[in-house]
């Protein structure tokens, strides 16, 4: 014995090797069978995008051709010319089966009758389960039924005269249940395809109405947009004008009040500027306006008014209530309510009109009132988007806008805001 053998970690030096190999021959026997599995697979999706491209007619003429193969290699010489003629008379109308189906079965079974007749027994009556198989797939109940019941009579007639003596019923049960089979298994087929074609009905409805909601989502965010910028854009004009009318007029006469009347026409384009870009601020993420500056709300009335003080409209305001517990949304429908009657108010009405705004907060309701002491003015009110803006807003939180004249002269806004109303969560 030498030293390597008498070692105790040489003891078995040939299975040590063994064991080393026998784990890399498991990972590479592993490797080659998930080569194999992936191969087939590939041959299988192959041979299916292959079986797609043919024809349905193709794969029907299989079974035609087989049939009459197999007559032609198995039947003697002197029997072919019937037995020929029956088989292709079963069988080639499967052709069609697709195109025609109870006319396809009523042509096999006319031509199993003949056989019957003829008293010729052929492996080609399978050609009447097919055609079974096909009418169920593609017609009614009544046709499935009365195809069904056709084909269980040439089953019976079938084992009266070929069964054996004293078996019969074992051959009619068989050839029974294959018949019930072929049945149900196209009375399957087409309530698959029935549901099929249901859901994929249903998923072109979704789809639709998704489009459809998309676009009144769209044509709902651009009558937003459209009002915002009507509110914005027509109340800081008219400021803008009132001032640089009035900074006109004070240039020569007092240059101070015409200072500070063209600061007040720089802060207002400066706060027009910041509302557009607030509003606009709300469709982009990156947009820091949108959270720099928040909404107006019944707070900014008070600067609202010394707005309108400054361009030449007197304004006296009042807030009964506490507004904290009002939504965001609604204080801005009430400053915007507001911020239009009273640039109507300065559009619309001579200098040295005077405006009052009176709001009265409660737990469930906004009411919103502002009149001025302009001169008598015609029932229709004046043309333009304003009015019919302020109306939706109010439909929003569910109130009925009122403009319109007062009798001893002016104009007055009256709206009531229902902060329960379904529709202020819509807004």
């Amino acid at each position: 014995m030498t030293e390597a053998d008498a070692e105790p970690g040489n003891a078995h030096p040939v299975r040590d090797r063994d064991c080393v190999r026998r784990p890399r021959t498991a990972v590479r026997l592993t490797r080659y069978a998930g080569l194999a599995s992936v191969r087939a697979a590939r041959l299988v999706r192959a041979a299916r995008r292959w079986g797609l491209r043919v024809p349905p007619m193709v794969w029907d003429s299989l079974l035609p051709a087989l049939l009459l193969l197999n007559i032609v290699t198995t039947r003697a010489p002197q029997e072919l010319p019937v037995t020929v003629a029956l088989t292709a008379a079963l069988a080639l109308p499967l052709v069609w089966r697709r195109l025609a189906p109870l006319t396809v079965f009523g042509a096999v079974a006319a031509a199993a009758f003949v056989q019957w007749l003829m008293n010729v027994q052929l492996p080609a009556d399978i050609a009447l389960l097919v055609a079974l198989y096909t009418a169920a797939a593609n017609s009614g109940r009544r046709g499935t039924l009365v195809a069904g019941v056709i084909v269980e009579a040439g089953v019976l007639l079938a084992c009266l005269r070929w069964a054996t003596e004293g078996a019969f019923l074992a051959p009619f049960v068989a050839v029974t249940a294959m018949v019930v089979s072929a049945a149900v298994l196209g009375v399957n087929v087409r309530t698959t395809r029935a549901y099929l074609a249901a859901l994929e009905e249903r998923a072109a409805r979704l789809e639709q109405q998704q489009d459809q909601q998309a676009r009144l989502a769209v044509a709902e965010e651009r009558t937003r947009i459209t009002r915002e910028m009507h509110d914005i854009v027509t109340h800081n004009l008219s400021v803008m004008v009132a001032l640089t009318d009035a900074a006109v007029y004070a240039q020569h006469r007092s240059p101070d009040k015409a200072t500070t009347a063209m600061l007040q026409i720089s802060e207002t384009g400066r706060q027009a500027l910041t509302d557009m870009r607030r509003s606009l601020g709300i469709l982009r993420t990156d947009e820091p306006d949108a959270e720099r500056h928040p909404l107006p709300g019944i707070a900014q009335l008070q600067t609202l008014a010394d707005q309108m003080c400054a361009a030449g409209l007197p304004t006296r305001l009042e807030v009964q209530g506490g507004q904290t517990h009002i939504p965001a949304t609604a204080q801005l429908t009430v400053y915007r309510l507001v911020q239009e009657a009273l640039t109507n108010t300065l559009k619309h009405t001579p200098t040295g009109t005077h405006a009052k705004v009176r709001v009265r907060c409660s737990t469930e309701t906004v009411t919103v009132d502002v009149t001025d002491s302009g001169p008598p003015l015609p029932g229709t009110p004046p043309p333009g988007h304003g009015i019919p803006g302020m109306r939706e807003r109010a439909a929003a939180y569910g109130g009925k806008l009122q403009a319109g004249p007062l009798s001893g002269g002016g104009w007055r806004v009256h709206t009531r805001l229902d902060l329960g109303s379904s529709g202020a969560t819509s807004a």
